[in-house]
């Protein structure tokens, strides 16, 4: 749930950042799937320290 939830974070993120600096179409996509990844890995990391945490192994 966080992991998609960051995903969806991280694209918005992304697209405002490439149209507030003057982008395209494509860069606009481009932004956005970028930032998605990294937003997915970090949520994905946060996964697995939570799950650890939480099931006290």
């Amino acid at each position: 749930m966080i992991v998609i939830i960051l995903g969806i974070l991280g694209a918005f993120l992304g697209g405002r950042t490439a149209q507030k600096r003057g982008g395209n179409r494509k860069d606009i996509a481009q932004y956005a799937v970028g930032y998605a990844m990294a937003f997915v890995v970090v949520g994905m990391i946060l996964t697995v320290i939570l799950d650890r945490l939480l099931s006290g192994t």
